[in-house]
């Protein structure tokens, strides 16, 4: 899909540049440092402390805070969040649609990592200063609604979905259920009660 092709070319080591630190470890870091502090939140002290390196090696290696935010949004998407893309491929637009939010529920509350999605949550506190940023974070959760909605489009060539069901809309109510769910894992919402959400909308499924 577009919006995955688009992320994984990001997560690419620069070539011909020697580096004295594990190039992929030290992003994996800066992406957990941005994942629960936000793009303004992540101050570049935290990242080098984090990250291991100072600011010169930073930002020789992946340029300066928006560039290295750009690198980790990449790799969030071609890691973290791959599930998305396997949820595309359900034979059905239900089965499609109910583990995409399943399994979000599970990676949103999963405690080994952040709560809440980097996306959905990261567009929340990116304020003035930041339209790069916020338009990189826009165009993903595009990407995400723009997936959906094709694929619903499919189902209805195949008589999977009803043809008088709205795809555009449909989309944009699971993707609005999944930033909801996103905003509410953050705020400590646990597994369980997202699931229920999941299958309170699965219940009404057109």
């Amino acid at each position: 899909m577009k919006f995955m092709a688009m992320s994984t070319s990001q997560t690419k080591r620069p070539r011909g540049r020697p580096s004295a630190f594990d190039y992929e470890e030290a992003l994996e870091k800066a992406l957990l440092v941005f994942w629960s502090r936000g793009y303004e939140g992540a101050s570049m002290a935290e990242l080098t402390e984090a990250m291991g390196i100072n600011r010169p090696s930073i930002y020789a290696a992946f340029g300066n805070k928006e560039e290295l935010f750009s690198k980790a949004l990449g790799r969030y998407m071609a890691g973290p969040v791959a599930y998305v893309a396997e949820a595309m491929r359900e034979p059905t637009a239900k089965q499609v649609a109910e583990k995409f939010l399943t399994q979000s529920a599970l990676f949103l509350t999963n405690e080994s990592t952040p709560r809440g999605c980097m996306i959905a949550v990261g567009a929340l506190f990116s304020g003035e200063g930041c339209e790069r940023v916020q338009q990189e974070l826009i165009a993903y959760r595009q990407g995400y609604e723009n997936a959906l909605r094709k694929r619903f489009e499919l189902a209805k060539t195949q008589n999977d979905l009803k043809q008088d069901v709205n795809t555009h809309t449909l989309a944009k109510y699971i993707a609005t259920l999944h930033q909801g769910m996103s905003v509410q894992a953050a705020s400590g919402a646990t597994k369980d009660e997202l699931i229920a959400i999941v299958q309170l909308f699965l219940s009404n499924w057109p």
